[in-house]
């Protein structure tokens, strides 16, 4: 079985070969680039940006990377989502489907900085590509569509910036937009997401009048063509504003930037007191230099977030924003990695993801946070105990990469040959330099972690959701079976099982694995059923106890747990199940054997007592553990696994479903059409809001009744209407669907 998490860390082409005409949009490729990347490769770290961009699906992340990419001198021609022809969306399911599916990782420079950036998917089923791509980024870029403002999936990637504590940059795209409203989206982002926008642009124009933007900090007037269908934007006037421009734009901007100035007073003191006591009389003559170094402070502090407009499509607004990005956003050195000191100039890197190619095998993306990083060279894997030999070290560009001589710290790499390391392994240049490193966490107060002296110097890895659908994935016929499941390029997407499982976060994702199988390794297999991961809870407190008297061979083995189970509230989709140790027995017991009664409570809360799912929301207090000398500890573990099963029948059983947050954008006259379908869904309306011409329904709806819900939603509105679904929570099913679930799983129905 593998698990949909897994799924698109592997078996993704990446040193792809392009025709040559193609090699020619990419100025990196041409023989004297190349070479002057090699002579800046490792730029001065503090001119180093790592960066994401993040958004709701279709707000326009990849649209702004593709012009970010031209402005650079990265490519040559302006990419479009539509005509399939963009950098970061290479892979074939991206370009006919027009969605960003996996990361993409491509390094360019602006100006004076080198800049790493990475486009991630907007849509929720690949919220993983997501997260690892956060845990290792310093910087994010968060895309609006500016009349909508903020939508479903942009709460989701905003709190997982959040969590990772990622200062970002507002940019409220689609400006063009004949419903594109600067105030509305603002509020959305005060509102919704509870943070502190601080405006830095104001639009000039809008709607098919968008010309371009006014700078708040400068007075400059940025200003790009109207009507020029020819026009890439690469070339835009900037001027002071002057009493010659119309009267009202004059007035909002003054007052936009005389509150530009008393935002960032009142979140920032050294800027509060360099306005008291040197503009006092005056805070328009502050200079926007000054005003411009309290944003960033602001800024890396996250106590604010500046928000930048334009058009990525239309060819507005893309190098102001580029500049904030280099202005605002953290160099990797500002970034506070207290592990990453006791290295020193030690190697220390993490692995956030793992791409698999034909040719190459597995293709590692590392962050490096420390020390330099070169091929040809042994390095030592922490969480697998290994040494492994890198082979090449490359500069990731998409699915083109270039190979360069060396790596230093704040930079992210691409390497070939390490062939046992998996996303969230710490890579560290040796088991001496990781044992230096555990010694000064050691003296400097950081170590004493239960696992022992390694585990404090390990870097915390990428946190994996739990996949909500499963399906069974067969081939045509028995006689393909072995095809399947001897493949060696396929163990990289499903691994073999007498009943190959397909696991994923919503029904996009195991079509497009599906879809995968077929293309690159010419595979035909049929999918069963799409079948929801339900769990399992208790619903009673209960205290028993358990004997277990075994004996094998000569050796008698006799363990006595009593233990406490009782129920927990169930706050989100990621509510864990807990365990705990009497104070006193936490005292008297051996390491191993703790580890052997923690085992056996959570292997127990893998396979719940009434239908076999896992558990959630159930606490687990260990009271005694009484032991004949000569028990192994996995005699120990068994008793307690037991008496978990004995407790937990005792405590009655509940099925738990997920439950997905629902938002649907709607036209008024479609509205009583989709009320009505979501109500035989079982859905329960939380909220409807007005946006300009449409309706936003709101509500919560069971997983299972959401099978092909994009389909029945374009028959019911004439396909004029859009939805995103995230999972919620798990809820408890009323007695009565439960029954009919039973009743089906038992084959009764």
């Amino acid at each position: 079985m593998i698990w949909g998490r897994c799924l698109l860390t592997a078996g993704l082409q990446c040193c792809r070969c392009r025709p040559s005409w193609q090699l020619k949009r990419y100025f990196s490729f041409l023989p004297d680039d190349v070479k002057s990347l090699r002579a800046v490769v490792n730029p001065d770290i503090s001119k180093i940006r790592n960066i994401g961009i993040m958004a709701h699906i279709d707000a326009g992340k990849t649209t702004t990377t593709e012009r970010m990419l031209y402005y650079s001198g990265y490519t040559r021609a302006l990419g479009d989502v539509d005509d399939g022809d963009t950098v970061t969306d290479f892979m074939a399911q991206e370009r006919e489907r027009g969605i960003t599916i996996q990361s993409a990782a491509v390094t360019f420079d602006w100006k004076s900085y080198r800049i790493n950036l990475i486009d991630t998917p907007g849509h929720v089923d690949f919220t993983l590509e997501v997260e690892r791509a956060l845990r290792v980024l310093d910087g994010a870029v968060a895309v609006f569509d500016a009349s909508a403002g903020v939508e479903a999936q942009t709460l989701t990637v905003w709190r997982q910036a959040e969590k990772h504590h990622v200062p970002c940059v507002c940019f409220l795209n689609k400006m063009d937009k004949p419903a594109a409203n600067l105030s509305f989206s603002i509020e959305s982002i005060r509102q919704k997401l509870k943070a502190n926008p601080v405006l830095l642009q104001i639009p000039v124009g809008s709607g098919k009048s968008f010309s371009g933007v006014v700078d708040l900090l400068t007075n400059q007037k940025l200003s790009w063509k109207l009507g020029s269908s020819g026009d890439d934007g690469r070339k835009f006037e900037s001027k002071p504003l002057d009493q010659s421009d119309e009267p009202e734009l004059l007035q909002e901007v003054n007052e936009a930037r005389t509150a530009l100035i008393e935002q960032v007073a009142d979140l920032d003191d050294e800027f509060a007191e360099l306005l008291l006591t040197d503009f006092g009389d005056n805070f328009d003559a502050v200079p926007s230099v000054r005003l411009q170094e309290a944003v960033r402070r602001v800024t890396l502090a996250r106590k604010g977030v500046p928000v930048l407009c334009g058009s990525s499509l239309k060819n507005k607004g893309v190098q102001p924003l580029l500049d904030a990005i280099t202005a605002y956003l953290p160099a990797p050195d500002e970034r506070h990695h207290d592990l990453v000191r006791w290295y020193k100039d030690d190697l220390c890197a993490l692995a956030f993801k793992v791409l698999h190619d034909k040719q190459r095998g597995p293709l590692v993306f590392l962050r490096i946070y420390s020390g330099t990083l070169k091929p040809q060279s042994a390095v030592h894997n922490i969480n697998r105990n290994s040494i492994e030999r890198m082979s090449r070290l490359l500069v990731p560009f998409a699915d083109q990469h270039v190979e360069i001589p060396s790596m230093t710290a704040g930079n992210i790499a691409l390497t070939v040959g390490l062939k046992q390391t998996v996303t969230g392994d710490t890579i560290v240049s040796s088991k001496s330099s990781a044992a230096a490193a555990a010694r000064r966490a050691q003296n400097d107060g950081g170590g004493g972690k239960k696992r022992g002296e390694q585990a404090s110097v390990v870097l915390s890895g990428v946190e994996v959701p739990d996949p909500v659908f499963f399906c069974t994935i067969e081939p045509p016929t028995m006689a393909k079976q072995d095809h399947l499941s001897h493949n060696e390029s396929t163990n990289c997407l499903i691994t073999p099982h007498p009943q190959t499982i397909l696991c994923g976060m919503g029904e996009l994702h195991i079509e497009i694995i599906h879809d995968r199988i077929r293309r690159e390794y010419g595979i035909e297999t049929h999918l069963g059923p799409l079948q929801v991961a339900y769990r399992e809870t208790i619903l009673n407190e209960v205290s028993t106890t358990d004997t277990l008297d075994r004996t094998v061979g000569e050796r008698r083995h006799v363990a006595t747990v009593a233990l406490t189970v009782r129920p927990m509230d169930i706050l989100s989709s990621s509510g864990s199940c807990e365990v705990a140790l009497r104070e006193e027995l936490e005292a008297q017991l051996s390491p191993d054997l703790k580890e052997a009664v923690e085992n056996g409570v959570h292997s127990s809360y893998l396979q719940g007592p009434l239908l076999g799912y896992p558990l959630l929301g159930v606490s687990t207090l260990i009271q005694s553990v009484n032991i004949e000398p000569g028990t192994s500890a996995a005699m120990v573990s068994a008793c307690v696994s037991r008496c978990m099963l004995k407790a937990m029948k005792l405590a009655g059983n509940q099925v738990l479903e997920p439950l997905m947050s629902l938002e649907v954008t709607v036209g008024e006259e479609h509205l009583s059409a989709v009320l009505g379908d979501l109500a035989q869904r079982r859905g329960t309306i939380q909220d409807i809001q007005s946006r300009h011409d449409n309706k936003v329904l709101i509500a919560n709806v069971p997983l299972a009744e959401m099978m092909g819900y994009s389909t029945i939603l374009r028959t019911l509105t004439s396909g004029n209407a859009t939805f995103s679904l995230e999972l919620d929570v798990y809820d408890a099913m009323n007695p009565q669907d439960q029954n009919v679930l039973l009743k089906r799983l038992s084959g009764l129905l």
